[in-house]
Protein backbone atom coordinates (compact mmCIF):
# COMPACT_ATOMS: atom_id res chain seq x y z
CA UNK A 1 0.00 0.00 0.00
CA UNK A 2 3.02 2.37 0.59
CA UNK A 3 4.35 1.92 -2.81
CA UNK A 4 0.56 2.93 -4.40
CA UNK A 5 0.18 5.73 -2.06
CA UNK A 6 3.76 6.94 -3.32
CA UNK A 7 2.85 6.18 -6.91
CA UNK A 8 -0.15 8.12 -6.67
CA UNK A 9 1.74 11.34 -5.18
CA UNK A 10 4.06 10.96 -8.30
CA UNK A 11 0.83 10.97 -10.80
CA UNK A 12 -0.07 13.99 -9.14
CA UNK A 13 2.92 15.54 -9.89
CA UNK A 14 3.38 14.20 -13.22
CA UNK A 15 -0.33 15.05 -14.53
CA UNK A 16 0.27 18.39 -13.43
CA UNK A 17 -0.66 20.69 -16.54
CA UNK A 18 2.91 21.90 -17.15
CA UNK A 19 4.43 18.53 -16.92
CA UNK A 20 1.91 16.59 -18.80
CA UNK A 21 2.62 19.18 -21.28
CA UNK A 22 6.34 18.68 -21.07
CA UNK A 23 5.71 14.62 -20.78
CA UNK A 24 3.97 15.18 -24.66
CA UNK A 25 6.28 17.53 -26.12
CA UNK A 26 9.24 14.85 -24.78
CA UNK A 27 7.64 11.99 -26.18
CA UNK A 28 6.61 14.17 -29.51
CA UNK A 29 10.28 15.45 -30.04
CA UNK A 30 11.70 12.06 -28.70
CA UNK A 31 9.89 9.80 -31.59
CA UNK A 32 11.27 12.51 -34.16
CA UNK A 33 14.97 11.96 -32.71
CA UNK A 34 14.63 8.51 -32.66
CA UNK A 35 12.94 7.98 -36.16
CA UNK A 36 15.70 10.13 -37.96
CA UNK A 37 18.20 7.43 -38.70
CA UNK A 38 21.97 8.14 -36.20
CA UNK A 39 20.09 11.04 -34.22
CA UNK A 40 18.83 8.67 -31.27
CA UNK A 41 17.89 9.35 -27.59
CA UNK A 42 21.62 10.63 -26.55
CA UNK A 43 21.89 13.11 -28.97
CA UNK A 44 17.62 14.46 -28.55
CA UNK A 45 19.13 14.63 -24.75
CA UNK A 46 22.35 16.42 -25.69
CA UNK A 47 20.29 18.92 -27.24
CA UNK A 48 17.56 19.61 -25.12
CA UNK A 49 19.50 19.42 -21.94
CA UNK A 50 21.11 23.12 -21.67
CA UNK A 51 18.18 24.04 -23.46
CA UNK A 52 16.05 22.91 -19.98
CA UNK A 53 18.72 23.90 -17.71
CA UNK A 54 18.96 27.61 -19.40
CA UNK A 55 15.30 28.43 -19.01
CA UNK A 56 15.47 27.34 -15.28
CA UNK A 57 12.85 24.38 -15.38
CA UNK A 58 12.22 22.81 -11.88
CA UNK A 59 14.18 19.16 -11.64
CA UNK A 60 11.06 17.24 -11.41
CA UNK A 61 9.78 18.90 -14.83
CA UNK A 62 13.61 19.06 -16.64
CA UNK A 63 14.34 15.29 -16.10
CA UNK A 64 10.36 14.34 -16.82
CA UNK A 65 11.43 16.10 -20.29
CA UNK A 66 14.69 14.53 -21.15
CA UNK A 67 12.94 11.12 -19.76
CA UNK A 68 10.17 11.38 -22.38
CA UNK A 69 12.77 12.06 -25.19
CA UNK A 70 14.76 8.73 -24.04
CA UNK A 71 11.79 6.24 -24.48
CA UNK A 72 10.11 8.51 -27.02
CA UNK A 73 13.54 7.97 -28.92
CA UNK A 74 12.89 3.72 -28.91
CA UNK A 75 9.50 3.86 -30.04
CA UNK A 76 10.48 6.36 -32.60
CA UNK A 77 13.93 4.17 -34.04
CA UNK A 78 11.03 1.63 -35.16
CA UNK A 79 10.11 3.94 -38.24
CA UNK A 80 13.00 4.19 -40.15
CA UNK A 81 14.04 0.46 -39.08
CA UNK A 82 10.95 -0.63 -40.91
CA UNK A 83 10.59 1.62 -43.37
CA UNK A 84 14.37 2.20 -44.88
CA UNK A 85 16.29 -0.22 -43.19
CA UNK A 86 18.27 2.18 -41.35
CA UNK A 87 17.91 2.18 -37.38
CA UNK A 88 16.88 5.18 -35.85
CA UNK A 89 19.34 4.18 -32.83
CA UNK A 90 21.46 1.14 -32.10
CA UNK A 91 18.46 -0.57 -29.88
CA UNK A 92 16.41 -0.90 -33.12
CA UNK A 93 18.97 -2.57 -34.84
CA UNK A 94 17.53 -6.05 -34.45
CA UNK A 95 14.02 -4.08 -35.55
CA UNK A 96 15.55 -4.18 -39.11
CA UNK A 97 15.70 -7.89 -39.85
CA UNK A 98 12.08 -8.84 -39.95
CA UNK A 99 10.32 -5.00 -40.16
CA UNK A 100 12.02 -4.00 -42.87
CA UNK A 101 11.04 -7.40 -45.18
CA UNK A 102 7.40 -7.35 -44.24
CA UNK A 103 7.39 -3.23 -45.03
CA UNK A 104 8.89 -4.77 -48.48
CA UNK A 105 5.50 -6.64 -49.03
CA UNK A 106 3.87 -4.08 -48.77
CA UNK A 107 2.81 -4.31 -44.86
CA UNK A 108 4.69 -1.56 -43.41
CA UNK A 109 1.44 -0.44 -41.82
CA UNK A 110 1.04 -3.79 -39.93
CA UNK A 111 4.87 -3.55 -38.76
CA UNK A 112 4.38 -0.22 -37.72
CA UNK A 113 1.23 -1.44 -35.62
CA UNK A 114 2.27 -4.34 -34.09
CA UNK A 115 6.25 -2.56 -33.10
CA UNK A 116 4.21 0.55 -31.49
CA UNK A 117 1.64 -1.91 -29.62
CA UNK A 118 5.28 -4.41 -28.47
CA UNK A 119 7.01 -1.98 -27.55
CA UNK A 120 3.88 -0.48 -25.34
CA UNK A 121 3.47 -3.65 -23.57
CA UNK A 122 7.37 -3.78 -22.97
CA UNK A 123 7.88 -0.51 -21.43
CA UNK A 124 4.33 -1.14 -19.28
CA UNK A 125 5.62 -4.45 -18.17
CA UNK A 126 9.10 -3.34 -17.29
CA UNK A 127 7.15 -0.20 -15.26
CA UNK A 128 5.35 -2.60 -13.27
CA UNK A 129 8.23 -3.89 -12.18
CA UNK A 130 9.92 -0.74 -11.65
CA UNK A 131 7.62 -0.10 -9.15
CA UNK A 132 7.70 -3.42 -7.78
CA UNK A 133 11.33 -4.00 -7.34
CA UNK A 134 12.64 -0.09 -6.53
CA UNK A 135 11.65 0.22 -2.90
CA UNK A 136 13.11 -3.38 -2.21
CA UNK A 137 16.54 -2.17 -4.18
CA UNK A 138 16.43 1.22 -2.17
CA UNK A 139 16.23 -0.31 1.16
CA UNK A 140 19.20 -3.10 -0.24
CA UNK A 141 21.04 0.23 -1.04
CA UNK A 142 20.56 2.02 2.08
CA UNK A 143 23.27 -0.22 3.48
CA UNK A 144 25.87 0.55 0.77
CA UNK A 145 29.22 2.03 2.55
CA UNK A 146 32.14 3.34 0.51
CA UNK A 147 33.51 0.07 0.43
CA UNK A 148 30.61 -1.72 -1.70
CA UNK A 149 29.77 1.68 -3.67
CA UNK A 150 33.84 1.03 -4.83
CA UNK A 151 33.11 -2.48 -5.41
CA UNK A 152 29.91 -1.98 -7.14
CA UNK A 153 31.43 0.89 -10.08
CA UNK A 154 34.16 -1.78 -10.69
CA UNK A 155 30.74 -4.30 -11.05
CA UNK A 156 30.01 -1.55 -13.62
CA UNK A 157 32.86 -0.90 -15.71
CA UNK A 158 33.25 -4.99 -15.83
CA UNK A 159 29.83 -4.93 -17.07
CA UNK A 160 30.61 -2.68 -19.50
CA UNK A 161 33.67 -3.91 -21.04
CA UNK A 162 31.99 -7.46 -21.21
CA UNK A 163 28.79 -6.76 -22.71
CA UNK A 164 28.90 -3.70 -24.49
CA UNK A 165 29.48 -3.79 -28.32
CA UNK A 166 31.34 -6.52 -30.08
CA UNK A 167 34.98 -4.59 -29.25
CA UNK A 168 35.97 -5.35 -25.74
CA UNK A 169 38.90 -3.46 -25.84
CA UNK A 170 37.87 -0.67 -27.38
CA UNK A 171 34.92 -0.71 -24.96
CA UNK A 172 37.79 -0.43 -22.44
CA UNK A 173 39.63 2.10 -24.08
CA UNK A 174 36.75 4.61 -23.89
CA UNK A 175 35.69 3.80 -20.55
CA UNK A 176 39.42 4.90 -19.18
CA UNK A 177 38.92 7.86 -21.51
CA UNK A 178 35.97 8.76 -19.45
CA UNK A 179 37.83 8.09 -16.25
CA UNK A 180 40.79 10.34 -17.27
CA UNK A 181 38.36 13.30 -18.09
CA UNK A 182 36.76 12.64 -14.79
CA UNK A 183 40.01 13.40 -13.08
CA UNK A 184 40.54 16.70 -14.82
CA UNK A 185 40.24 20.17 -12.47
CA UNK A 186 41.20 20.43 -8.87
CA UNK A 187 41.58 17.52 -6.48
CA UNK A 188 38.55 18.02 -3.40
CA UNK A 189 40.79 16.45 -1.36
CA UNK A 190 44.14 18.18 -1.77
CA UNK A 191 43.65 21.46 -3.83
CA UNK A 192 45.81 20.35 -6.37
CA UNK A 193 45.23 20.93 -9.67
CA UNK A 194 45.04 17.74 -12.31
CA UNK A 195 45.48 18.23 -15.94
CA UNK A 196 44.15 21.68 -16.50
CA UNK A 197 47.61 22.86 -18.39
CA UNK A 198 47.08 26.03 -16.83
CA UNK A 199 43.83 27.21 -18.56
CA UNK A 200 41.87 28.30 -15.67
CA UNK A 201 38.46 27.39 -17.44
CA UNK A 202 39.34 23.81 -16.91
CA UNK A 203 39.92 24.54 -12.75
CA UNK A 204 36.23 23.24 -11.90
CA UNK A 205 36.97 20.36 -14.41
CA UNK A 206 35.31 18.73 -17.73
CA UNK A 207 31.68 20.22 -17.91
CA UNK A 208 29.44 17.54 -18.79
CA UNK A 209 27.76 18.96 -21.39
CA UNK A 210 30.28 20.44 -23.02
CA UNK A 211 31.25 16.56 -23.26
CA UNK A 212 28.30 14.96 -24.18
CA UNK A 213 26.97 17.25 -26.88
CA UNK A 214 30.66 17.55 -28.04
CA UNK A 215 31.24 13.54 -28.60
CA UNK A 216 27.93 12.94 -29.59
CA UNK A 217 26.37 16.05 -31.58
CA UNK A 218 29.55 17.02 -33.05
CA UNK A 219 30.80 14.03 -33.93
CA UNK A 220 27.53 12.87 -35.64
CA UNK A 221 27.47 16.23 -37.89
CA UNK A 222 31.08 15.46 -39.35
CA UNK A 223 29.94 12.07 -39.90
CA UNK A 224 26.73 13.61 -41.65
CA UNK A 225 28.70 16.44 -43.37
CA UNK A 226 31.24 13.15 -44.45
CA UNK A 227 28.47 10.37 -46.09
CA UNK A 228 26.92 13.76 -47.80
CA UNK A 229 23.30 12.42 -47.46
CA UNK A 230 21.50 13.68 -50.36
CA UNK A 231 18.17 13.15 -48.06
CA UNK A 232 16.42 11.85 -50.97
CA UNK A 233 15.65 8.41 -50.19
CA UNK A 234 12.60 6.89 -52.18
CA UNK A 235 9.69 5.61 -49.74
CA UNK A 236 7.12 2.92 -50.72
CA UNK A 237 3.70 3.60 -49.76
CA UNK A 238 2.93 2.45 -46.07
CA UNK A 239 -0.07 0.24 -45.95
CA UNK A 240 -2.99 1.65 -43.25
CA UNK A 241 -1.96 1.15 -39.66
CA UNK A 242 -3.36 -1.92 -38.05
CA UNK A 243 -3.02 -4.22 -35.73
CA UNK A 244 -3.92 -7.81 -35.84
CA UNK A 245 -5.25 -9.89 -33.43
CA UNK A 246 -3.96 -13.02 -34.68
CA UNK A 247 -0.93 -11.09 -34.68
CA UNK A 248 -1.19 -10.26 -31.31
CA UNK A 249 -2.11 -14.06 -29.63
CA UNK A 250 1.23 -15.27 -32.26
CA UNK A 251 3.52 -12.76 -30.25
CA UNK A 252 1.72 -12.51 -26.57
CA UNK A 253 4.35 -14.54 -24.94
CA UNK A 254 7.21 -13.64 -26.82
CA UNK A 255 6.68 -10.04 -25.45
CA UNK A 256 6.27 -11.49 -22.42
CA UNK A 257 9.36 -12.79 -22.39
CA UNK A 258 11.13 -10.17 -24.37
CA UNK A 259 9.94 -7.68 -21.45
CA UNK A 260 11.09 -9.73 -19.13
CA UNK A 261 14.82 -9.79 -20.83
CA UNK A 262 14.98 -6.16 -21.33
CA UNK A 263 14.20 -5.58 -17.93
CA UNK A 264 16.97 -7.83 -16.50
CA UNK A 265 19.53 -6.93 -19.15
CA UNK A 266 18.73 -3.02 -18.15
CA UNK A 267 19.18 -2.95 -14.73
CA UNK A 268 22.67 -4.35 -15.36
CA UNK A 269 24.81 -1.03 -15.22
CA UNK A 270 27.05 -0.59 -18.69
CA UNK A 271 24.33 -2.65 -20.75
CA UNK A 272 21.44 -1.16 -22.91
CA UNK A 273 18.33 -1.93 -25.00
CA UNK A 274 20.48 -3.02 -28.01
CA UNK A 275 22.32 -5.69 -25.68
CA UNK A 276 18.79 -6.69 -25.10
CA UNK A 277 16.85 -6.75 -28.22
CA UNK A 278 19.90 -8.79 -29.62
CA UNK A 279 19.22 -11.23 -26.64
CA UNK A 280 15.36 -11.30 -27.20
CA UNK A 281 15.74 -11.77 -30.68
CA UNK A 282 18.14 -14.64 -30.25
CA UNK A 283 16.16 -16.73 -27.62
CA UNK A 284 12.84 -16.42 -29.54
CA UNK A 285 14.86 -17.34 -32.28
CA UNK A 286 15.82 -20.65 -30.77
CA UNK A 287 12.56 -21.14 -28.88
CA UNK A 288 11.09 -21.53 -32.47
CA UNK A 289 12.96 -23.80 -33.85
CA UNK A 290 12.30 -25.16 -37.38
CA UNK A 291 8.77 -23.34 -37.25
CA UNK A 292 9.96 -19.77 -38.07
CA UNK A 293 10.46 -17.32 -40.89
CA UNK A 294 13.02 -15.03 -39.20
CA UNK A 295 15.24 -12.72 -41.11
CA UNK A 296 12.34 -12.69 -43.37
CA UNK A 297 9.12 -11.11 -42.01
CA UNK A 298 8.11 -12.95 -39.07
CA UNK A 299 6.12 -11.37 -36.89
CA UNK A 300 7.81 -12.28 -33.54
CA UNK A 301 11.51 -11.48 -34.89
CA UNK A 302 9.75 -8.06 -34.78
CA UNK A 303 8.23 -7.98 -31.25
CA UNK A 304 11.12 -9.50 -29.44
CA UNK A 305 13.51 -6.55 -29.96
CA UNK A 306 10.75 -3.82 -29.92
CA UNK A 307 9.42 -5.09 -26.26
CA UNK A 308 12.79 -5.61 -25.06
CA UNK A 309 14.28 -2.39 -25.81
CA UNK A 310 11.58 -0.58 -24.67
CA UNK A 311 11.85 -2.68 -21.48
CA UNK A 312 15.55 -2.14 -21.32
CA UNK A 313 15.04 1.52 -21.21
CA UNK A 314 12.68 1.42 -18.12
CA UNK A 315 15.05 -1.32 -16.73
CA UNK A 316 18.06 1.09 -16.75
CA UNK A 317 16.14 3.50 -14.43
CA UNK A 318 16.44 1.43 -11.66
CA UNK A 319 20.31 2.03 -10.60
CA UNK A 320 20.25 4.83 -11.70
CA UNK A 321 17.72 6.21 -9.52
CA UNK A 322 18.90 3.51 -6.31
CA UNK A 323 22.36 3.56 -6.62
CA UNK A 324 23.25 6.59 -9.05
CA UNK A 325 24.81 4.23 -11.54
CA UNK A 326 23.73 4.63 -14.85
CA UNK A 327 22.67 1.54 -16.48
CA UNK A 328 23.16 2.71 -19.79
CA UNK A 329 24.68 5.68 -22.28
CA UNK A 330 21.50 7.38 -22.05
CA UNK A 331 20.54 7.14 -18.79
CA UNK A 332 24.46 8.03 -17.90
CA UNK A 333 23.26 11.99 -19.58
CA UNK A 334 20.24 11.67 -17.26
CA UNK A 335 22.11 10.96 -14.27
CA UNK A 336 24.50 13.79 -15.23
CA UNK A 337 21.51 16.12 -15.70
CA UNK A 338 20.01 15.09 -12.00
CA UNK A 339 23.87 16.14 -10.84
CA UNK A 340 23.06 19.30 -12.91
CA UNK A 341 20.01 19.96 -11.18
CA UNK A 342 21.78 19.61 -7.53
CA UNK A 343 19.64 16.10 -7.43
CA UNK A 344 21.98 13.24 -6.23
CA UNK A 345 20.46 9.86 -7.46
CA UNK A 346 20.59 7.35 -4.64
CA UNK A 347 18.50 5.50 -1.96
CA UNK A 348 17.69 8.79 -0.27
CA UNK A 349 16.39 10.01 -3.71
CA UNK A 350 12.66 8.32 -2.62
CA UNK A 351 12.60 9.70 0.63
CA UNK A 352 14.08 13.14 0.02
CA UNK A 353 12.52 14.19 -2.93
CA UNK A 354 9.75 11.54 -3.94
CA UNK A 355 8.22 14.23 -5.79
CA UNK A 356 10.84 13.93 -8.35
CA UNK A 357 11.53 10.08 -8.28
CA UNK A 358 7.94 9.11 -8.33
CA UNK A 359 6.82 12.02 -10.42
CA UNK A 360 9.54 10.02 -13.53
CA UNK A 361 8.01 7.00 -12.86
CA UNK A 362 4.35 8.33 -12.66
CA UNK A 363 5.28 10.14 -16.11
CA UNK A 364 6.63 7.05 -17.60
CA UNK A 365 3.08 5.76 -17.31
CA UNK A 366 1.48 8.66 -18.98
CA UNK A 367 3.86 9.14 -21.68
CA UNK A 368 3.61 5.54 -23.01
CA UNK A 369 0.52 5.55 -22.99
CA UNK A 370 0.86 8.90 -25.72
CA UNK A 371 3.39 7.02 -27.36
CA UNK A 372 0.59 4.67 -28.22
CA UNK A 373 -2.42 7.00 -29.25
CA UNK A 374 0.53 9.34 -31.00
CA UNK A 375 2.20 6.34 -33.10
CA UNK A 376 -0.38 4.95 -34.95
CA UNK A 377 -2.23 8.10 -36.37
CA UNK A 378 0.86 10.27 -36.76
CA UNK A 379 2.93 7.54 -38.77
CA UNK A 380 2.38 9.22 -42.15
CA UNK A 381 3.64 12.73 -40.65
CA UNK A 382 7.27 10.66 -39.46
CA UNK A 383 7.31 8.90 -42.35
CA UNK A 384 7.55 12.56 -44.17
CA UNK A 385 10.11 13.54 -41.87
CA UNK A 386 11.92 10.88 -42.66
CA UNK A 387 12.92 12.81 -45.80
CA UNK A 388 14.24 15.84 -44.58
CA UNK A 389 17.42 17.12 -46.37
CA UNK A 390 20.67 16.85 -44.28
CA UNK A 391 21.61 20.14 -46.17
CA UNK A 392 18.77 21.72 -43.55
CA UNK A 393 18.75 19.75 -40.76
CA UNK A 394 22.88 19.70 -39.88
CA UNK A 395 22.49 23.74 -39.66
CA UNK A 396 19.71 23.51 -37.16
CA UNK A 397 21.90 20.83 -35.14
CA UNK A 398 24.57 23.19 -35.33
CA UNK A 399 22.67 26.38 -33.90
CA UNK A 400 21.03 24.30 -31.35
CA UNK A 401 24.10 23.21 -30.13
CA UNK A 402 26.59 26.21 -29.81
CA UNK A 403 23.36 28.04 -28.28
CA UNK A 404 22.54 25.70 -25.61
CA UNK A 405 26.51 25.64 -24.56
CA UNK A 406 27.27 29.10 -24.72
CA UNK A 407 24.03 29.77 -22.84
CA UNK A 408 25.43 27.62 -19.67
CA UNK A 409 28.59 29.81 -18.43
CA UNK A 410 28.84 32.53 -21.62
CA UNK A 411 32.48 31.01 -22.48
CA UNK A 412 33.86 31.18 -25.78
CA UNK A 413 36.13 28.30 -24.31
CA UNK A 414 33.63 25.90 -23.76
CA UNK A 415 32.47 26.16 -27.48
CA UNK A 416 35.94 25.58 -28.91
CA UNK A 417 36.51 22.81 -26.48
CA UNK A 418 33.34 21.22 -27.61
CA UNK A 419 34.32 21.49 -31.32
CA UNK A 420 38.17 19.91 -30.09
CA UNK A 421 35.77 17.12 -28.38
CA UNK A 422 34.19 16.78 -31.67
CA UNK A 423 36.70 15.92 -33.91
CA UNK A 424 38.16 13.41 -31.32
CA UNK A 425 34.91 12.16 -30.88
CA UNK A 426 34.32 11.52 -34.92
CA UNK A 427 38.09 10.53 -35.13
CA UNK A 428 37.04 7.78 -32.17
CA UNK A 429 33.64 6.59 -33.96
CA UNK A 430 35.70 6.12 -37.05
CA UNK A 431 38.08 3.97 -35.39
CA UNK A 432 35.50 1.96 -34.18
CA UNK A 433 34.95 3.14 -30.82
CA UNK A 434 31.78 3.38 -29.09
CA UNK A 435 31.17 6.83 -27.21
CA UNK A 436 29.05 5.67 -24.63
CA UNK A 437 31.77 3.87 -22.17
CA UNK A 438 33.39 7.49 -23.03
CA UNK A 439 30.32 9.21 -20.84
CA UNK A 440 29.93 6.13 -18.89
CA UNK A 441 33.51 6.32 -17.50
CA UNK A 442 33.04 9.78 -16.75
CA UNK A 443 29.83 9.86 -14.82
CA UNK A 444 31.20 6.75 -12.95
CA UNK A 445 34.61 8.08 -12.38
CA UNK A 446 33.90 10.50 -10.17
CA UNK A 447 31.70 8.61 -8.09
CA UNK A 448 34.69 5.87 -7.99
CA UNK A 449 37.14 8.35 -6.66
CA UNK A 450 35.18 10.07 -4.20
CA UNK A 451 33.92 6.52 -2.77
CA UNK A 452 37.62 4.92 -3.02
CA UNK A 453 38.85 8.42 -1.19
CA UNK A 454 36.17 7.92 1.58
CA UNK A 455 36.68 4.30 1.87
CA UNK A 456 40.68 4.69 2.47
CA UNK A 457 39.65 7.41 4.90
CA UNK A 458 37.91 5.49 6.82
CA UNK A 459 40.31 3.01 7.25
CA UNK A 460 43.53 4.49 7.47
CA UNK A 461 45.26 3.43 4.05
CA UNK A 462 44.04 -0.06 4.35
CA UNK A 463 43.09 -1.41 1.31
CA UNK A 464 41.77 -4.43 2.81
CA UNK A 465 38.50 -2.52 4.01
CA UNK A 466 37.28 -3.05 -0.35
CA UNK A 467 36.90 -6.97 0.65
CA UNK A 468 35.66 -6.98 4.39
CA UNK A 469 32.37 -8.39 3.84
CA UNK A 470 30.14 -10.47 2.03
CA UNK A 471 28.47 -7.80 0.00
CA UNK A 472 31.94 -6.56 -1.48
CA UNK A 473 33.25 -9.90 -1.90
CA UNK A 474 30.46 -11.17 -3.75
CA UNK A 475 30.58 -7.97 -6.62
CA UNK A 476 34.26 -8.18 -6.44
CA UNK A 477 34.05 -12.09 -7.71
CA UNK A 478 31.03 -10.88 -10.32
CA UNK A 479 33.30 -8.23 -11.62
CA UNK A 480 35.65 -11.36 -11.81
CA UNK A 481 33.25 -13.92 -13.30
CA UNK A 482 31.86 -11.09 -15.85
CA UNK A 483 35.61 -10.36 -18.12
CA UNK A 484 36.54 -14.12 -17.31
CA UNK A 485 33.51 -16.35 -18.75
CA UNK A 486 32.95 -15.09 -21.61
CA UNK A 487 36.57 -15.74 -22.24
CA UNK A 488 36.67 -19.04 -20.92
CA UNK A 489 33.12 -19.96 -23.59
CA UNK A 490 34.96 -18.51 -26.24
CA UNK A 491 38.68 -20.50 -25.45
CA UNK A 492 35.67 -23.97 -25.21
CA UNK A 493 33.55 -23.20 -28.25
CA UNK A 494 36.89 -23.00 -30.31
CA UNK A 495 38.50 -26.08 -29.01
CA UNK A 496 34.56 -27.73 -29.14
CA UNK A 497 34.73 -26.71 -33.30
CA UNK A 498 38.49 -27.93 -33.90
CA UNK A 499 37.87 -30.72 -32.48
CA UNK A 500 34.75 -31.13 -34.42
CA UNK A 501 37.16 -29.91 -37.75
CA UNK A 502 39.00 -32.55 -36.88
CA UNK A 503 36.91 -35.39 -37.04
CA UNK A 504 35.76 -34.25 -40.49
CA UNK A 505 39.12 -34.25 -41.35
CA UNK A 506 40.07 -37.86 -40.37
CA UNK A 507 36.32 -39.20 -41.74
Amino acid sequence: MDVLSTLAGGFAVALTPMNLALVLAGCFFGTLMGALPGIGPINGIAILLPLAYSIGLEPASAIILLAGVYYGAEYGGRISSILLNVPGDAGAIMTTLDGYPMAKRGEGGRALALSAVSSFAGSMGALVLLVIFTPLLTRLAVTFGPAEFVALMVFALCCLASMVGSRPVKTVIGAIIGLALATVGVDSGTGVLRFTFGLTSLFDGVDFLVVVIGMFAISEILLLVEHHYSGNMKMDKVSKSFVNAADLVKVRWTVLRSTLIGFVIGVLPGTGASVASAVAYGTEKRMAGEDNDFGNGDVRGLAAPEAANNSAAVGSMVPMLTLGIPGSGTTAILLGALLLFDVTPGPLLFSQKPDIAWGLIASMFVGNIALLVMNLPLVGIFVRMLSVRQAYLVPVIVMLTFVGIYSIHGASFDLFFMILLGVFGFLLRKLGFSLAPVILGLVLGEVLEDNLRRALSISAGDWGILFNNGVTLGLWLMSLAVLVLPWLMGRRRRRLAGLKAGEVAQG
